[in-house]
């Protein structure tokens, strides 16, 4: 009897100990909501099951504590610790990366691109641009150009729109770097970045009211939970220049989450190179630095990252002229002066520019109230410019800009499967210092600078249907010390007699103290009827402050070599835009895609920069650009194809055109980028051993819509006055150049990569280049780059 009774107590034990309970669940896409079929569900390390093609999967097992994975190609691996003393229920979802072209990035994680007309350069193809400045890489994408400052100096222009209508966005922190200026280049290194994403137009209101031309998003790397040490190093050399450029990049990662990073590199550049001369004093010293920590679990997370750049370009020292005769036959006949003496010192006329940026970010999901997000910024960039000065005041900068930025914000994402909530709210406190030891009259004054913003962005996904519609407001607040020359005063002493504090000679100091209140909005649509054929449309308004340089401006602008004139008088920027994508997929061949951009813009408040005359001071003779607003308007296209002729050979065709008209002059807009076009042609051997080699030709037409210019300048020769007439708008000629890069994969370890840009040595003006008037462009340039991987 006994016996029975233990064998009894044993066997209902081992039914108890075998209990199972069940699991259920779907998988969905973390960012659109789709279903993820075929992703693999884990317990304890052995495979149970996949889920169906609605995501969704159902299980028993027995009780305990157990690990759960859940993994899916392309994804972020899904782990938890899950306890068994009941049926439970669970929805998960994955954070799923992308291979398509056109992508949005939220701290580093590929998603559809929604309504937003969006390109992005990958990292395979940064890599073959190490040692190019970020305007020039941007330039490959269609509809995307550069203003430039002689040749190592570039800004972005997207679809016509440069300056402070476009926002530049490092890891999510917006750029604060005294943008205003034209000729003042994105202080980032391109090597820290994993990839870097292009919106056009100004549908990512969640970045600010004031991105009417675009966004540029530049977004590091995020890392697998894996123990491992990866990294490189690429050295290169450049012709043009006789050049070095330096990249290394290291990452520790850990199964738990945590990840380590740290980035650096160094480039060196003597004078720089036309096909008929080299230019006195255009070389450059870069040196960068980031650091990154990170832990990063699908429900909560943290990042810290710093990151350091220092830059120091020479100025072409034949822009700056100081001789009346010389000045006028380079302007009128392009005549250059300052040529040959290769050398490596940078002299003045200069820039040097140093940028600080320290991020702090950690983010946390609520269940089904959604992810939080808190972020804080601190940024300080310090910028001097170096005159040619006499004695010892030829070392003391003639700018010196102290710009101080710190930043907060914080942002709330709410996920359904057919929608999408995001709203966030941020505020930023900004101080500019012009040091007044440099004895110069201040080209930007002092100010302290408040703003405020809040946003609302919201996505519904139905069928074969995607709506966005977004709100934002922005306010911002300045509160300035200024200097006027009295006779400069008398235009604003009615209207703002309230901001005088006292006359002091031939001066007044006043304390301007203005508010400025923007509201802007979009709507999109996306509709794929079929996997062949995809429309987007947006209709956007835009409203953003005036900026500092564009009311207060006073002085010479040494980088520019030119003298700027702002005006106080001048109010919000409110701009309509119209915006049409339609992409088409075919099987012609081995696959052809076209992808065809229209948009239209109009405003009645555009901020316009003019030149309308000529200054002659001690330190040369300088055109003087005024600040004005105006009604404007610009429409244009940009189309972009690709054909795969063979599996191994592809060709691509990108072309760009924009019409600019000032409404109120009856005249063209200055500064519209020409119509370009661009073809390719590609080879890749993908082998155990990988190779590729493309040709590039670039067609660029001669700008035939400009508002002439004709400044009054006078020449003493002889002990005579005589007037001479200024050409400082006709555009060079149209011009074509061609191209060539290759690379290989020798090893697991090693790649190699050639480029060979302007492979004939053309000779060629760019209308875009401030410095046009006074040199050529780059001649031949042979890059070799040598990459280690490990």
């Amino acid at each position: 009897m006994k016996s029975i009774w233990i064998g009894m107590m044993l066997f209902f034990s081992t039914v108890l100990n075998a209990q199972l309970y069940f699991i259920e669940g779907q998988i969905r896409d973390l960012h659109d909501n789709t279903p993820l079929a075929n992703a693999k569900i884990s317990i304890n390390g052995k495979l149970i099951i996949t889920s169906d093609t609605q995501g969704n999967f159902n299980f028993s097992y027995k009780k305990g504590t157990h690990h759960l994975l859940i993994t899916h190609l392309d994804c972020e691996p899904f782990t938890k610790k899950i306890t068994l003393d009941r049926n439970i229920k669970i929805n998960i979802f994955l954070e799923h990366h992308t291979n398509e072209i056109e992508t949005v990035v939220v701290h580093g994680i590929h998603k559809k691109s929604g309504t937003a007309v969006i390109k992005t350069l990958e990292q395979s193809f940064l890599e073959q641009k190490t040692t190019e400045n970020l305007g020039n890489i941007l330039s490959e994408i269609s509809g995307v150009n550069n203003i430039k400052t002689g040749n190592n100096i570039s800004k972005p222009v997207i679809q016509g729109l440069y300056g402070s209508r476009v926002l530049v966005m490092n890891n999510g922190i917006k750029m604060a770097e005294q943008e205003w200026g034209i000729e003042h280049a994105p202080s980032v290194d391109p090597n820290a970045f994993d990839h870097i994403d292009v919106v056009k137009g100004a549908s990512a209101l969640k970045y600010g009211g004031d991105a009417i031309g675009g966004v540029i998003l530049l977004e590091s790397p995020k890392y697998s939970k894996k123990d491992t040490l990866m990294g490189k190093v690429a050295l290169s050399g450049i012709s043009n220049g006789k050049g070095l450029a330096l990249n290394t990049d290291i990452t520790k990662t850990w199964q738990n989450g945590w990840a380590l990073r740290t980035q650096g590199s160094a480039k060196k550049l003597g004078d720089l190179e036309t096909p008929n001369y080299s230019l006195q004093n255009t070389g450059a010293d870069e040196n960068a630095f980031h650091f990154s920590l990170q832990k990063r679990e699908y429900e909560y997370g943290i990042t810290a990252k710093y990151s350091f750049i220092n830059q120091n370009f020479g100025i072409y020292k034949g822009a700056h002229i100081s001789n009346a005769r010389n000045f006028a036959d380079a302007i009128n006949n392009g005549q250059s002066y300052f040529t040959g003496n290769f050398g490596y010192k940078i002299e003045n006329p200069k820039q040097e520019v140093s940028h600080h940026i320290a991020k702090l970010e950690a983010y946390k999901r609520l269940g089904k109230l959604g992810k939080f997000t808190l972020e804080y910024a601190f940024q300080q960039n310090h910028r001097f410019e170096y005159d040619i000065r006499r004695g010892a005041y030829n070392d003391k900068p003639a700018t010196d800009l102290l710009l101080t930025t710190q930043s907060l914000a914080l942002y709330h994402l709410l996920e359904r499967p057919n929608w999408q909530w995001e709203t966030g709210l941020s505020g930023n406190y900004q101080v500019n210092f012009p040091d007044p030891k440099t004895e110069r009259s201040r080209l930007i004054p002092d100010y302290h600078r408040y703003d405020t913003g809040a946003f609302s962005i919201f996505k519904y996904q139905k069928n074969l249907w995607k709506w966005e519609a977004a709100l934002r407001y922005d306010m911002n607040f300045y509160d300035v010390y200024k200097y006027y020359l009295n006779k400069d005063w008398v235009a604003y002493n009615q209207a703002f007699q309230q901001f005088v504090i006292e006359s002091k000679g031939v001066k007044t100091l006043v304390r301007p103290k203005l508010y400025y209140h923007n509201i802007s909005a979009s709507l999109g649509m996306e509709y794929q009827p079929t996997r062949f054929l995809t429309t987007k449309f947006n209709l956007i308004r835009n409203s953003r402050s005036p900026n500092i340089a564009e009311l207060f401006a006073d002085g010479l602008h040494h980088a520019a070599a030119i003298i700027e004139k702002g005006s106080m008088s001048i109010k919000n920027e409110e701009t309509y835009q119209a915006h049409l994508s339609i992409g088409i997929k075919t099987s012609v061949l081995n696959g052809f895609k076209l992808n065809v951009n229209p948009y239209y813009f109009i405003s009645d408040s555009f901020i316009n920069q003019t030149p309308n005359g000529v200054e002659s001071t001690i330190r040369g003779n300088f055109p003087v650009w005024q600040y004005q607003q105006i009604k404007a308007k610009m429409y244009g296209i940009d189309i972009d194809s690709e054909l795969n002729i063979t599996p191994k050979l592809q060709w691509n065709g990108a072309m760009s055109y924009v019409y600019g008209q000032d409404l109120t002059h009856n005249e063209p807009l200055i500064l519209m980028p020409p119509m370009q076009i661009k073809n390719a042609l590609r080879y890749d051997n993908k082998g155990k051993k990988p190779w590729h080699i493309q040709i590039e030709n670039l067609v660029v037409f001669k700008q035939k819509r400009f508002p002439m210019r004709l400044l009054s300048y006078d020449v003493y020769e002889n002990n005579t006055i005589a007037k001479e007439w200024l050409d400082i708008s006709t555009p060079p000629a149209g011009y074509q150049i061609w191209n060539l890069n290759a690379g290989a994969k020798l090893t697991r370890n090693i790649q190699l990569n050639l480029s060979v840009n302007n492979i004939f040595n053309t000779t060629y003006r760019e209308y875009l280049n401030r410095l046009r008037f006074f040199s050529d462009a780059l001649g031949r340039n042979i890059i070799f780059t040598c990459q280690f991987n490990f």
